[in-house]
């Protein structure tokens, strides 16, 4: 070794700087979840990942607020999201906080409430905001040829539409959020039965029809070039079922391109299971099993509007786009920890 490069004496060996982190929370209707990477060639290396049911919009249907059942349960997913920040040296966080939260008459007074128990200070974000972050964690899974895009998320408390013009940097030309979600969806019509399962696919289609007819989407699919994508836990289930998983592994449901008839096949074995078969399902089990159908008939009446050939499976969604903004550098307002300087604001 030449003496410039020798050590001195006593002292260790030069070491690489840890890899700058970035973390993305997501709080939705159903789910809590928290994602921290580290940037890499091309994207983000996952350092760690953490997910939990949380049920935060059950009874907001009905009652119009967020009840402290659910409030409690959200609350304690969010300090054990806390809990990990802390033991990250996170350069940056943006948490947002999705329809459960805009909905409720209490969601901002809830927000407050978490900020002061846990540190975090989620944001809500507008329907539109969130279907350009899922837009852009799936930008990848675009391919050449593709002229538009269809990008559907069943959510917890809604289900999102963006419509995609394609190209280096794809732009949302519109976009609509239902209402609907598993969650609320699951408090209504009893879709282990075929009646009710009808009806909400019958619904769905309705409030569907108009967001078509407004961008001509189905005269775009007849002229080729547009790619169905689907970002939700109902349609990786429904991917899982396909490819006969013996339990879910992301890595082989990710990107996956499964046709479409087979995904048909996959909703109908799903039915009929009933409700103790879901949640014997490996792909499914008793915190998703009241969730499923509801999903399957908000992406059966999708099917029904705009009948592709292939849909292609997304497991990615809000967490991945934020932290692509956030590594980018050009994340907004990126809200974080209280206090906490680099991590609060972008």
């Amino acid at each position: 070794m030449p003496p410039s490069l020798q050590p001195l004496s006593g002292a260790s060996p030069l070491r690489a700087p840890p890899p700058q982190l970035f973390a993305a929370l997501d709080l939705g209707t159903n789910n809590c979840r928290l994602l921290i990477g580290a940037p890499v060639r091309g994207g983000f290396r996952v350092v760690e990942s953490f997910s939990r049911v949380v049920r935060l919009g059950e009874g907001l249907a009905r009652s119009g607020t967020l009840s402290e059942p659910a409030m409690e349960r959200t609350l304690a997913a969010l300090s054990a999201c806390a809990d990990r920040l802390e033991r990250r040296p996170v350069r940056r966080l943006a948490a947002v906080a999705t329809e459960a939260c805009r909905r409720a008459r209490n969601g901002q007074e809830f927000l407050t409430r978490a900020a002061l128990e846990t540190g975090l200070r989620p944001r809500i974000i507008s329907p539109r905001e969130e279907a350009e972050l899922a837009m852009e964690s799936c930008a990848p899974l675009l391919e050449r040829g593709d002229r538009r895009a269809i990008l559907f998320d069943i959510g917890g408390g809604s289900t999102e539409i963006a419509w995609i013009r394609t190209g280096p940097r794809p732009e949302l030309i519109g976009y609509l959020s239902i209402p609907c979600g598993v969650v609320t969806l699951s408090e209504g019509e009893d879709c282990f039965t075929t009646r009710g399962f009808g009806a909400v696919v019958d619904d769905i289609a309705d409030r569907l029809a108009a967001f078509d007819r407004l961008h001509c989407i189905g005269q775009e699919i007849r002229a080729g070039g547009v790619r169905l994508i689907g970002t939700s836990g109902t349609v990786t289930t429904l991917a899982g079922v396909v490819l006969a998983l013996p339990r879910y592994n992301r890595q082989l449901v990710d990107g996956q391109r499964i046709n479409a008839d087979a995904a048909d096949d996959a909703l109908e074995t799903l039915f009929a299971m009933g409700r103790a078969g879901l949640v014997a399902h490996p792909c499914v089990g008793p915190e998703r099993a009241d969730f499923v159908l509801p999903g399957c008939a908000v992406y059966a009446a999708i099917r029904r509007l705009w009948p592709m050939p292939e849909v292609t499976v997304a497991d990615r969604g809000l967490r991945e786009g934020m932290l692509m903004r956030l590594m980018r550098g050009d994340g907004g307002r990126a809200e974080g920890r209280g206090g906490d300087g680099g991590r609060g604001a972008a």
